[in-house]
């Protein structure tokens, strides 16, 4: 069986971290995902707004570094839950529950909106985020290439 889900939209309010009673992170957010169509009506596209939770590390990661407005990729799995409403009758939902979360847009793009600094997205190492890996070049050669002598027994082929 196989239940994986990747959406990417805009964050429609800013998350609030809250705890279980048991101290566990959790954070609920909607995001604002549009369809890739367009209507045939209004020529517009039409929007979902999908419910996502995050829990632990995850949840953290999102309440720090995201607020409204900011676009977002929710990676992880769809879940249907049955409750109850106040007046007693049974109601269904579906959410995300998120594994991962990334960063849909970058700093430049959000030239109004807060300043999340520069981290890299949740499980992904900083340097692969902020800036390009560095080689070490030869000296004397700032490509980063050298010449490969064709007598060179070593190579495989």
């Amino acid at each position: 069986m196989l239940n994986r889900i990747i959406i990417m939209g805009r964050l429609v309010r800013d998350p609030e971290l809250r705890t279980t009673q048991s101290g566990v992170a959790v954070t609920s957010f909607t995001l604002a995902v549009d369809r890739d169509f367009r209507s045939r009506d209004s020529g517009e596209k039409a929007t979902d707004f999908i419910d996502v939770v995050a829990w632990r590390q995850t949840a953290e990661f999102v309440c720090k570094y995201f607020s409204k407005g900011r676009m977002a990729i929710a990676e992880g799995r769809l879940q249907i839950r049955d409750w109850k409403d106040r007046e007693g009758n049974n109601r269904r939902s579906a959410e995300v529950v998120a594994e991962n979360v990334y960063f849909g847009d970058s700093k430049r793009d959000n030239a109004g909106g807060s300043d999340y600094g520069s981290p890299p997205p949740y499980g992904m190492p900083a340097q692969s985020y902020n800036q390009a890996p560095s080689y070490g070049a030869p000296s004397g050669d700032s490509s980063g290439f050298s010449e490969i002598d064709d007598q060179d027994g070593d190579l495989p082929f």
